[in-house]
């Protein structure tokens, strides 16, 4: 069974800084693409940074020249460096990863997420 477990988030002051981190396990195979999305109440859940196997990477124009993502392939880990963080990045973070996975013998490709890490900006 595939799993991703996020870390990192908490409440800093805009201006601060945070690193999300996300690590996924089970019988993986391989991971095509992994990212960062946020959700804030009566909204719905948003873009924020993905990044390809070979490391491409796209972000949201609000987060642009702020946030960072990066990845461990060996770890099968992502990444995401936010820095001059702002009240509207706050947010529940939820980690996504587009992956292939073996079960009982048999290839799957699935898409995952998880659980979801509380990021909060306020003085």
């Amino acid at each position: 069974q595939v799993q991703l477990v996020e870390s990192g988030g908490g409440l800093v002051q805009p201006g601060g800084s945070l690193r999300l981190s996300c690590a996924a396990s089970g019988s993986i195979v391989s991971i095509r693409a992994m990212g960062w999305y946020r959700q804030t109440p009566g909204k719905q859940r948003e873009l924020v940074a993905s990044i390809t196997s070979g490391g491409s990477t796209n972000y949201a124009d609000s987060v642009k020249g702020r946030f960072t993502i990066s990845r461990d392939n060996a770890k099968n880990t992502v990444y995401l460096q936010m820095n001059s963080l702002k009240p509207e990045d706050t947010a529940v973070y939820y980690c996504n990863a587009e992956l292939s996975y073996t079960e009982y013998g048999r290839l799957y490709e699935g898409d995952y997420w998880g659980q979801g890490t509380q990021v909060t900006v306020s003085s």
